[in-house]
Formats: C-alpha cells, sequence, structure tokens
C-alpha cells in the first residue's frame, strides 16, 4: 500500500512485508536536508483532544472552568505549547449553545495554546462515508475558527478521531485531499497511552467522594506514564536509531488538571524539553508513508513498525484496579 507523504511525495515500493527494517533508516536520511532539524536530544509535543473537556466529575460551569484554569495554568508554569483538539458537539447543552462552554475554549487560546479541529462529533473517517465526514469536520471549525480568527491566529491542525486515517488506501488520499482543500495538517500521535482510563477511573472516584481511591489513581498516573514513554523510547530506537520528537496524546480532564505538574516535571526529568507541533513536524519522519490500519488508537511509530515488517507490542495498559474503577467510563478512548 502507498500513501501520499507531506507534500504529496508518494513512495513506490513501499509495501507491507516488502521492506526491509534497514530500509527505513535509508528511506528518512533521503528526507534530510539542511533546514530539516536532527533531534539528538529528547523533545516531545503534548496535545489534548476532546476539548473543551471530558472525565470530569460532573459538567457544572464552576466544576469545568475550575479544571480548565488548572490545566492551563500547569501548562503555562511548565512552559508546555500545547495544541487543544477540539469536539463543538460538547460546546452545547441541551441543544442549545453554551457560551460558557464556548468561555472555555477562549481561555485555551488566550493563554497563548493552539486550537484544532477533532471533528464535531468524534467522528471515524473508517465508519461513515467520506461526505459525512468531511462535513462533520467542516461542523466542528464554526465556533473554533472564529475564535482563533479574532486573537490573529489560524486554525490549522486535525486530530482524527481514534486515530483512523481510513480503511483503504483510496480513502486515506482522499482523507489528505479534504485536509488541503480546508487548509489542514494532520497532527500524529507516537505516544499511545490508557490516560483516558486513568481519567476515567479518577473522575468517577471524585464524584463518589472516595478522596482515597482518586489519590491512589492519581499516585499511579506519572509512573504508568513513565512506562509508556520507555516503550515509545524503546520503539523510536528500534526504527530509527535515535530519539525522534514524540508527540503525547491526553485529555482535557480532571485528572491531568491535577497531575501535569508532576507529568511535565516527570518528562524533564528523563530529559525532554517541550516543543511545538510546528517545530515536530519539521523532522523527516513524519513525511515517511503510513499503510492502512484497522487497529484502534494505533500511534504513528505502530504504523511505521509495521510498515517495516515488525510486530510491535502495543503500549504499556493500565492497572486492573483502574480498569475495575473506570468501569464502563473507560471503553471509549481517542
Amino acid at each position: 500500500m502507498l500513501f501520499a507523504g507531506r507534500g504529496g511525495v508518494l513512495y513506490p515500493g513501499w509495501r507491507e512485508g516488502n521492506v526491509k527494517f534497514w530500509l527505513l533508516p535509508l528511506v528518512l536520511a533521503s528526507h534530510l536536508t539542511v533546514a530539516a532539524p536532527i533531534f539528538v536530544d529528547r523533545a516531545v509535543v503534548v496535545t489534548f483532544d476532546d476539548l473543551p473537556f471530558t472525565s470530569v466529575p460532573n459538567e457544572d460551569d464552576v466544576t469545568l472552568e475550575n479544571m480548565t484554569h488548572r490545566l492551563l495554568q500547569s501548562l503555562q508554569y511548565a512552559g508546555v505549547p500545547a495544541v487543544g483538539f477540539v469536539n463543538e458537539n460538547k460546546l452545547y447543552r441541551e441543544g442549545n449553545l453554551d457560551i460558557a462552554r464556548v468561555s472555555l475554549l477562549r481561555s485555551w487560546i488566550k493563554a497563548g495554546f493552539d486550537l484544532g479541529n477533532h471533528t464535531f462529533s468524534h467522528l471515524s473517517i473508517n465508519r461513515v462515508p467520506l461526505g459525512v465526514f468531511e462535513a462533520d469536520l467542516l461542523r466542528g471549525e464554526i465556533i473554533t475558527r472564529p475564535l482563533m480568527h479574532d486573537e490573529g491566529r489560524t486554525l490549522r491542525w486535525f486530530r482524527p478521531p481514534f486515530l483512523h486515517i481510513g480503511k483503504t488506501t483510496a480513502d486515506i488520499l482522499a482523507l489528505e485531499g479534504v485536509l488541503h482543500e480546508h487548509g489542514y495538517t494532520l497532527a500524529p500521535v507516537t505516544v499511545n497511552n490508557s490516560e483516558w482510563q486513568f481519567a476515567a477511573a479518577y473522575a468517577k472516584a471524585q464524584a463518589q467522594g472516595d478522596a482515597a481511591t482518586a489519590n491512589r489513581i492519581g499516585a499511579a498516573y506519572v509512573p504508568y506514564m513513565g512506562t509508556v514513554f520507555t516503550w515509545a523510547e524503546r520503539l523510536s530506537d528500534d526504527l530509527f536509531g535515535h530519539a525522534i520528537p514524540q508527540v503525547l496524546l491526553l485529555h482535557a480532564n480532571s485528572l491531568n488538571a491535577d497531575y501535569l505538574a508532576d507529568l511535565a516535571d516527570m518528562l524533564k526529568q528523563r530529559g525532554y524539553r517541550f516543543i511545538s507541533l510546528a517545530e515536530a513536524l519539521k523532522y523527516p519522519a513524519y513525511s515517511l508513508p503510513l499503510n492502512v490500519s484497522q487497529l484502534e488508537g494505533e500511534s504513528w511509530l505502530e504504523r511505521w513498525s509495521r510498515d517495516v515488517g515488525l510486530r510491535p507490542s502495543r503500549s504499556p495498559s493500565a492497572p486492573g484496579f483502574i480498569l475495575k474503577q473506570a468501569g464502563r467510563d473507560g471503553r471509549s478512548a481517542y
């Protein structure tokens, strides 16, 4: 299968199961230019899906405003240039546009962060016709694009729900055409994780007034994310022989509002610096082709691994007590 990388470059001969492992560094090297940075250190982009919120104890205005304030404050303090991806259906309450929820998005922009499009209703391109998906994508920018424009910013990033980009090569190329037509750049994910299950469990414990369980979940969260980064780092080394700029997927939730500072400290201790999504995408690996994947939530690192015939292990799963606490609330992701 072929995939058009950034700039519309097709890679002839790049076929699943027919590419030797040693070819990947050669393909990568062929795209190195003087302007393309070499990341000899560790760098990471932090992104948040499902804005303006998900996994909170309740959805009243005060809770949402406090959660957003604490999360943005932690990001600013840690020096993290994050991007938040919006599902605009969450801006409505009982069918009416909720100005308080729109204000949450405005808070992100005024705090200096970019917003991106995550479709209106978190729709998967793998499950609906392209025209339906495109309509949902465009509906997902009705509020966000003017908000960005009012602050002198451009809405340019798109994150596909479930990390789905199409069931066939033709689907993938069609999506690329839609994004190009509407001025979007696809935002990748390399650091796949089960943060959303931790968040669901945490919010449930908070809603139940169970501080002991909430504290236990919070105490396990950052160490778990450390194991996830170990996994991503090893996969990067196996594929490229060195560190690459990673892209981390998180969500705007109560868990990260309370523990983002600890997570940022852990990453700094591992030697990471925080960079923008635009800077990360200058790295040549992000122009490499992707084959079709039917797996839910598969990261770019996992896709690249399969493209060269490797069968990577999945990202570390959440501990059993997290899954038990999350219950049905922890069964949907991305």
